[in-house]
């Protein structure tokens, strides 16, 4: 089986040497690389650059990384501009109304990056926890072609307007015991999915790599009742297409 860890934090990895082989060992054949500020999106690059052809750079400004000062953003944003051609994805970008941040500074760097992701014909990597109504009509509102709602938890409503415009979800490994998480799994037709970890996420007490992207495949087939493989040809290839990974 092929799979692709469509989601991951690699740059939050002190040895990444062992982390790759691990991940090559269950068959992971392509690792998207996410950034969430101006540091770890220089950081995401230089790995991918290392790592040619199985890590595949997207550049974010996370919720949880956006600085008040404008200079920074500015020089994230200039970043992206620079590296576009680069990246299979813009992200990790997004909302999250469950921090203690500025809501307004985030809806404006949110819609301003989904602008940025249609100008330059880019996917979406999306964070929407807590603001998942909030992130989708932006989405809409925008004109993004493509969009994956990472991990999606959020209300059945907004996942039917997801899927019925078009868009992704993604699937982790707490699709093994989350229940919200599980409900959204069970709606989204295989053709609307990809796989992914998040890691290093801690799922019930472990740090999670590429790796584990066996155990969303599992919770996935199990809660969908499909043989793993099929999830695994279905999911990849929703990938290769969403994010014309050269596979």
């Amino acid at each position: 089986m092929r799979l692709v860890d469509s989601h991951a934090h690699l740059d939050e990895f002190d040895d990444l040497k062992p982390v790759i082989s691990r991940a090559k060992r269950v068959g992971v054949v392509a690792i998207v690389a996410v950034g969430a500020s101006l540091e770890t999106n220089m950081k995401t690059l230089s790995i991918a650059e290392e790592y040619s052809g199985y890590v595949y750079p997207a550049l974010g400004a996370h919720p949880w990384n956006i600085s008040s000062k404008p200079e920074m953003v500015e020089e994230n944003f200039r970043l992206m501009e620079r590296r576009v051609d680069d990246v299979v994805a813009i992200g990790e970008v997004g909302l999250d109304f469950w921090i203690k941040a500025d809501k307004e500074l985030q809806v404006k760097v949110f819609r301003r990056v989904a602008e940025f992701a249609k100008r330059n014909r880019k996917p979406l990597l999306i964070h929407s926890r807590g603001a998942w109504a909030e992130a989708f009509e932006i989405v809409e509102s925008v004109g993004v072609e493509d969009a994956v709602f990472h991990w999606y938890s959020g209300p059945e409503e907004v996942l039917e307007d997801i899927l019925n415009s078009g868009y992704y979800i993604s699937a982790t490994p707490a699709a093994q015991y989350s229940r919200y998480h599980i409900k959204a799994v069970e709606i989204a037709p295989l053709d609307r999915m990809l796989l992914e970890t998040d890691c290093p996420v801690v799922y019930r007490g472990v740090k999670s790599d590429p790796s584990f992207i066996v155990k969303t495949l599992e919770a996935v087939s199990a809660i969908k009742k499909v043989p793993v493989e099929e999830v695994a040809e279905k999911t990849t290839q929703n990938a290769i297409k969403l994010l014309k990974l050269p596979l």
